[in-house]
């Protein structure tokens, strides 16, 4: 998972930190260590560090606690989570699939900021009842502090923030469809990293005040993945009806079994010199398997007329092959987790009806039909 360190396991999740939060927890650590040590002058200086650094790691178990909300509704939905992840700009559950329902997806977004009301709630309420005092109340002042702003910044109505997964949700319930609720939260979203980055470098062309960073990294943050959010979300409304046979090319690489390596040679690989492979169907039009041109050294030319191409036929993986009636936005994903570029896609009877590339898809989505390759 690109540079991240797993950790372990949560409840069975996969749980990994980004080196970022290495940076975060030293920078949260010396903040409030200096904090403390001001608020409290006869505080030992290592005391002082020592409980800046666990009020960081109290905010950062927040932040899981947070995540760990959405993975727990996500799972009671059967949803599966492939991991949990701690990064420079907070956490991130990483779900198998989308929800099924508008009102599955709005829960499933909800539960994190609810766990972090639930949180500041109870924090508040235990010093309250407590009475406790000196640093461990600041402490907890400000674990509770965090988990509230934590909750109010994620119902920002925009994605990737949960807000806008609420908001992806309401849309969906309205339209009847996932996926321009996806490209509206995801618009949404960009809005909201403009303006974040606009109050960051305002003070500074207004007032001659210093630039607030943290908010232009938030903004940079927010408008990264909003806008990719809002460009799935109209590939995948593009996509919404076709199937992987609407995307199969046009005189797609086919050959008979019981085509000579000659007529094959003479027919198929000199007039057709872009393929390199080829599919081959036996005489009910099943898929069999393949055939590579440079297979054809194998044989010596000569033996090529009396040699049938079933003879240099391997088999195809069955993860490499797709149902004609599978829906084409599946399909993307399928080629995405597998680095693949091609698939074979076939009848359920096993009848093929042609290949299918990746970048067919593309010029799908562009002009609205799968172009020959050049």
């Amino acid at each position: 998972m690109n540079n991240n360190i797993r950790v372990g396991n949560l409840f069975g999740i996969p749980f990994y930190v980004n080196p970022s939060w290495f940076l975060v927890l030293g920078l949260v650590t010396l903040s409030y260590g200096t904090g403390l040590a001001a608020q409290f002058p006869t505080l030992p200086a290592g005391a002082s560090w020592g409980l800046g650094l666990v009020t960081a790691l109290l905010l950062f178990s927040s932040v899981l606690a947070h995540e760990l909300g959405h993975s727990f509704v996500a799972l009671k939905q059967g949803i599966g989570v492939k991991s949990i992840t701690l990064f420079l700009f907070g956490g991130l559950a990483s779900l198998e699939k989308e929800s099924e329902t508008p009102g599955d997806a709005f829960w499933v977004a909800i539960a994190g900021p609810l766990v972090s009301l639930l949180i500041a709630g109870s924090v508040t309420l235990f010093a309250a009842l407590t009475g406790i005092s000196g640093p461990l109340a600041a402490i907890l002042g400000v674990l509770a502090s965090v988990n509230m702003a934590l909750a109010l910044f994620n119902l920002i109505p925009g994605l990737p923030l949960d807000g806008g997964n609420i908001l992806k949700a309401l849309v969906w319930k309205v339209t009847g469809n996932p996926y321009k609720g996806m490209k509206f939260a995801g618009r949404v979203g960009q809005v909201f990293g403009w303006l974040a980055i606009a109050s960051g470098i305002l003070p500074l062309a207004l007032f001659g005040a210093g630039i607030n960073f943290w908010n232009v990294l938030i903004g940079w943050f927010l408008l990264q993945n909003a806008g990719q959010a809002a460009q799935y979300g109209t590939v995948q409304d593009k996509l919404a009806g076709l199937t992987a046979a609407d995307a199969v090319i046009a005189d797609s690489p086919v050959v008979a079994q019981s085509l000579t390596l000659r007529e094959f040679a003479d027919q198929r690989v000199l007039d057709t010199k872009n393929w390199r492979k080829f599919l081959v169907t036996d005489d009910d039009g099943q898929l069999i398997g393949a055939i590579e041109v440079e297979d054809l050294k194998t044989i010596p030319s000569a033996l090529w007329s009396e040699t049938s191409v079933q003879a240099l036929v391997t088999t195809i993986e069955p993860s490499l092959t797709v149902a004609g009636d599978r829906p084409l936005s599946e399909v993307v994903q399928l080629l995405e987790e597998r680095k693949l570029t091609a698939l074979s896609v076939v009848q359920s009877n096993g009848i093929l009806v042609g290949l299918l590339e990746k970048t067919a898809i593309i010029n799908l989505l562009k002009n609205g039909v799968a172009a020959t390759p050049a």
